[in-house]
């Protein structure tokens, strides 16, 4: 049987194409004489009696095995039991060559085109437009007839069109192998299905004599197919080549349909195997490389008795140099379009596809990803690589040299024009160089990164080519590499499926320098992710790697390894996988790309908190628009329950929401659900409390990357140990700690103070009415009013606290006058603080809020008297806070100011605060305005909100 094999492969003739029309069917040499596969096996001759049974009643074979001397199935018999059956070479050769149905006339080499008939030239260049259209495209009759209609349309002079196989077909092939080498029987019911899908497609397409043709091929070949699958089926093998050549099939019917259905309308067209023109050589990465040349001259020859204005060709399939037929792997049908466009020299190949173009991120991961307009071919390279839907790298390739653009367009949306991939121009229609020195960003998941390390390895030439040496050794694909210039360690990323392999061939091959400490370890970190930014004009932009750098660490991201190209075409870092959404779309905001997206939590929907919430409401859509801004409020939490959502509530109807869909509020769930978005990079947890419970979290918060804002004066004015942790992590760390409304609600202090320290003053003194419920209180004690009766004022009016007694205490001012204190460089505790009270010491103690007020009057005399005492000597009562640097010391109390003094001057419920500095010695800084109320606090809350969407990246 061995001879018998060999026999076969030596002498056999095929077609290259099952699906010829008869006039065009021309001879290849047997492609399988020398590539076709020698796997030995035992095959039992009832077997290979079956298998001869199956081919012998094709009369060309039988012809063939009659020019080798084997005639009969005793010869057959006789041959294998003289031994071993060397291989399937048959099915191979059957494979890699012709379906059985096909009549052999004769070889290549007893024919010469050139002699019998004109040749006729090949025009090449611009007149040429070349389309692709994928599987969705052609996935069905009326996407068929789409495409029809946009090649018709086109007005190029010529155009060669490159079609995939219907929507599923190639997969369908694929499982008919599978199922047939399994001895699956139910591959004959899914060719079936395949027969099936072709066949309802062309009756709704064709007619008359050209749908005659097409299913009588059709039928043709799918008998061929069902002999082949049968004689696999019974081997239980089969080899790559045949495997290529089964699933080219779909490719041949969709480009045989659409040609058709083309000439119906009238036009010159014709349709091309491109197995007779496109030749490739294998490599051993699974990948072809194509033979331009004689690809080229095939084209030629193919095109002159083929010569049409419109060319139908099929994608993804080609031969070898010995005419073996193959494929062109992933995203073939690409890259048969980019070939010829390549080999016609065609002034433009459109790619269409199901998107509108190449967005600038991936769009699942980045709801305001943009479509770029235009690519250079590098930055597509590179995007391609790191798993942007764009093209495959080696697609570029061709176009490139003949500098002929691509372009990526929406078959479902003929409107959008498209992505445009081609060489850059230097400059705009103006002169001017305004193009975005970023143009995307790609990912790439479910790597891991490998760190080989030891002082060994510094200087030592030859280990960065043992370490890659073992892991090609293994087959592992490394994704990317990184290396301190100190030859410390080496580390790169590899599929996580490949790490197990490779770390323990690195444990192999360096086993003796690990014992002997040359090398100090072979570390795998799992779980990681590659994050690539993408952009020809990053290596003539200063800061893109800062800024980039900038935004991971202010997302709080952790940035694992790094690597970066001398060209700068891309930055690649690597991070934890649960972190690469949230750094993407940090990135992808950071450069203007979409908005600054940030994920609130707010807790105390009382009077501060909602009337921050309806602020929020009514000024969302401006922040969008014409600010770039997007915050989504996740949730809100009371004392007692809270209302979460996953996309970000309606503020229209948060008050509702939180009535009828309120759960038991749960600080440490609401926490999690706020910050465990992934698709949102940023997020701030807003306390509108005053609870020191609440203020204990912030220094949780902050360590996990959530930034917080408050007017909660909690946190800044408790325990000094835990306020200078507090503020020692937020220097630390990128995360935002904002409290300017814990002092002055929506005034500047906070930030007038810092201003101060940052440019070198020296702060002496601060001094300042604090409390809008004291300003208005003693701004309005004049005259004969009683005290008891301008408290109660103040309080119907809605400026107290519910017990006023919050107020007189001075407590709230003394905390004010401590975190001013601390904010200078005090390092005070409150408790350090004198605090007047004006709270009676018997009404301490009273049970309630109104019991106070009622029992209040008894006491109006004192202040009275203090009143007249200052009025006759033209002055004013004041209460107000003092923090004194130079003494290192402060204190609140009820002071007597002249009546020109600012102090004096105010109305209302306004504060005012005095800062005495070096630079404002003789004449104090003041800062004036409204200090209570809940639409000033809400709205110094807003602005702390947007000062950090800012420093995120929106812009200013």
């Amino acid at each position: 049987m061995a001879a018998f094999s060999a026999t076969i492969s030596d002498s056999s003739r095929f077609l290259s194409s099952t699906s010829l029309p008869h006039d065009k069917r021309r001879i290849s040499p047997s492609p399988f004489s020398s590539q076709c596969s020698r796997r030995s096996f035992s095959l039992p001759p009832s077997r290979a009696v079956q298998i001869w049974d199956l081919l012998i009643d094709n009369e060309y074979v039988r012809e063939l095995l009659q020019k080798d001397g084997l005639v009969t199935k005793s010869h057959v018999v006789a041959k294998v039991r003289v031994g071993r059956w060397k291989g399937l070479s048959i099915i191979s050769r059957w494979g890699k060559g012709k379906p059985l149905n096909i009549r052999v006339q004769a070889s290549v080499a007893d024919i010469s085109v050139e002699k019998l008939m004109d040749k006729v030239q090949l025009p090449k260049g611009d007149m040429w437009a070349v389309h692709k259209f994928g599987g969705t495209c052609v996935g069905t009759s009326q996407r068929i007839k789409n495409v029809a209609d946009i090649i018709i349309s086109d007005d190029s002079e010529r155009k060669l069109v490159v079609v995939s196989a219907m929507s599923k077909v190639t997969d369908m092939m694929y499982d008919l192998i599978n199922k047939a080498q399994s001895r699956d029987d139910s591959y004959i019911s899914a060719l079936d299905a395949v027969l099936e899908k072709h066949q309802s497609t062309a009756l709704d397409l064709l007619d008359g004599d050209d749908l005659a043709a097409f299913l009588s091929q059709l039928h043709h070949d799918i008998n061929n197919l069902k002999a082949m699958l049968r004689a696999i089926y019974i081997a239980g093998h089969v080899t790559e080549s045949f495997s290529d050549f089964v699933v080219g099939h779909g490719e041949l019917w969709s480009a045989q349909m659409l040609s058709f259905l083309v000439r119906k309308n009238g036009l010159d067209c014709k349709w091309m195997d491109t197995r007779e023109v496109l030749i490739v050589n294998p490599t051993s990465s699974n990948q072809v490389d194509p033979d331009f040349l004689e690809s080229e001259r095939r084209l030629e020859k193919w095109f002159s008795q083929n010569s049409s204005k419109i060319i139908i060709a099929t994608g993804f399939i080609a031969s070898t140099p010995q005419n073996i037929p193959t494929t062109l792997k992933r995203d073939g049908s690409d890259f048969s379009a980019a070939i010829m466009g390549a080999l016609f020299r065609a002034r433009q190949v459109t790619i269409w596809t199901d998107v509108d173009g190449v967005y600038s991120a991936d769009p699942r991961k980045v709801s305001e990803a943009v479509i770029l307009r235009t690519l250079s071919y590098q930055e597509a390279w590179e995007m391609s690589y790191f798993g942007a839907n764009v093209l495959h790298p080696r697609t570029i390739i061709p176009v490139m040299r003949y500098d002929i653009p691509i372009v990526i367009r929406n078959i479902f949306n003929l409107s959008a024009p498209g992505t445009m991939i081609c060489r850059p121009a230097t400059e705009d229609e103006d002169g001017q160089r305004l193009e975005a020195p970023v143009k995307g960003f790609a990912t790439i998941d479910n790597l891991a990164l490998v760190n080989v390390e030891g002082t060994g390895m510094a200087g030592v030439p030859g280990t960065a080519s043992a370490i890659f040496g073992a892991v090609k050794d293994v087959g592992a694909n490394v994704i990317m590499i990184s290396q301190a210039s100190s030859e410390h360690s080496v580390c790169f990323a590899v599929p996580e499926k490949e790490v197990k392999a490779v770390a323990e061939a690195l444990q192999s091959r360096f086993r003796q320098a690990l014992d002997a400490g040359r090398l100090s370890q072979v570390a795998v970190i799992p779980n990681c992710s590659i994050l690539a930014t993408v952009g020809q004009k990053m290596a003539s932009t200063p800061g893109v790697s800062a800024t980039l750098f900038n935004a991971l660490a202010k997302a709080n991201i952790n940035v694992r390894a790094i690597a970066q190209g001398c060209s700068e075409y891309n930055i690649t870092v690597v991070v934890k996988r649960e972190d690469c959404i949230r750094a993407l779309r940090a990135v992808h905001s950071r450069f203007y790309l979409s908005r600054t997206t940030i994920a609130m939590g707010i807790i105390g929907p009382g009077l501060i908190g909602g009337t921050l919430l309806d602020q929020l409401r009514d000024q969302a859509a401006v922040l969008k628009e014409e600010f770039n801004i997007d915050l989504r409020v996740m949730g809100i939490t009371g004392s007692r329950s809270m209302v979460l959502s996953e996309v970000g509530i309606d503020l229209s109807r948060w008050r509702e929401l939180l009535k009828e869909k309120g759960q038991v509020a749960d600080l440490e769930k609401f926490t999690l659900h706020v910050h465990g978005n992934h698709f949102i990079p940023n997020t701030v947890i807003v306390d509108c409390t005053a609870d020191s419970n609440v203020a204990s979290f912030y220094h949780d918060w902050l360590r996990k990357g959530i930034h917080v804002i408050t007017p909660n004066k909690k946190a800044n004015s408790g325990p000094l140990d835990k306020y200078l942790k507090l503020r020692a992590l937020q220097r630390q760390s990128y995360t935002h700690y904002f409290y300017e409304a814990t002092v002055g609600a929506g005034l500047p202090i906070i930030s007038t103070l810092r201003g101060l320290l940052e440019t070198g003053d020296r702060i002496l003194r601060i001094e300042g009415i604090f409390s809008g419920t004291l300003s208005y209180i003693f701004n309005n004690f004049t005259g004969t009013k009683a005290f008891s009766e301008v408290v109660a004022e103040a309080k119907e009016a809605g400026y107290t606290e519910p017990d006023p007694r919050d107020d007189l205490s001075g407590t709230d001012v003394a905390r004010k006058v401590i975190i001013l204190a601390r904010e200078s460089g005090l390092k005070l505790e409150l408790s350090d603080i004198p605090v007047q009270s004006l709270v009676p010491e018997p009404l301490r103690a009273s049970a309630s809020a109104e019991e106070f007020m009622k029992q209040l009057p008894e006491f109006d005399k004192d202040l009275s008297r203090e009143r007249q005492d200052a009025e006759e000597s033209g002055e004013v009562l004041r209460y107000v806070g003092v923090v004194d640097a130079v003494n290192q010391k402060g204190n609140v109390e009820l002071r007597r100011y002249s009546k020109d003094h600012p102090f004096a001057q105010l109305s209302g419920s306004d504060n005012i605060i005095a800062f005495t500095t070096t630079r404002y010695k003789e004449q104090p800084l003041i800062v004036r305005g409204p200090g209570a109320g809940a639409q000033v606090t809400a709205g110094g809350i807003f602005s702390d909100i947007l000062r950090l969407a800012s420093y995120l990246g929106a812009p200013s």
